[in-house]
């Protein structure tokens, strides 16, 4: 089962192992510090607790990813990875993931998706905004360059 194409355009899809060398290019790519390693997406691709989602134009044109965990007896589902392509931002690519990220969790029974963003990430919070989260709390100094952190969730109906 796949999360439904969100639009013509963008299609998000369960990642695969052969998607490996993408996620971790891309990883590089977007974010100087606090990455997932090849091993760990290598773990998450194959776990229970964790998915990871794909967005493309194509099923070769790779847009993007989001990197879901659950735990076991919680309703919560955590976001713990939005990453697009450079050339593929404003173009409804973090929509379409985090739309797909929100029906993986419901279809998983999760009532709420949370997730924490960088406080001076204002691009990505007017998105998360946008699209029906709430700040509901903050961390000082959360990631590994001393940045600190909002933490948001939406609630899922």
């Amino acid at each position: 089962m796949h999360p439904p194409p969100v639009s013509a355009s963008v299609r998000v899809r369960r990642a695969e192992s052969s998607d490996l060398d993408d996620l971790v290019a891309l990883e590089e790519r977007t974010f100087d510090s606090d990455r997932l390693s090849r091993a760990q997406y290598r773990r998450h691709l194959d776990s229970d607790s964790a998915q990871v989602l794909v967005a493309s134009a194509n099923h070769r044109n790779f847009l993007g990813t989001a990197v879901l965990f659950f735990r076991k007896g919680s309703g919560v589902a955590r976001l713990y990875s939005l990453a697009t392509q450079p050339e593929a931002r404003g173009k409804g690519v973090g929509s379409a993931l985090l739309e797909a990220s929100a029906h993986t969790a419901r279809r998983r029974g999760c009532r709420a998706l949370r997730l924490e963003v960088r406080a001076d990430n204002a691009l990505a919070i007017s998105l998360y905004e946008r699209l029906g989260f709430r700040r509901i709390g903050g961390y000082a100094r959360y990631y590994q360059d001393g940045a600190d952190a909002w933490r948001y969730e939406k609630a899922l109906a």
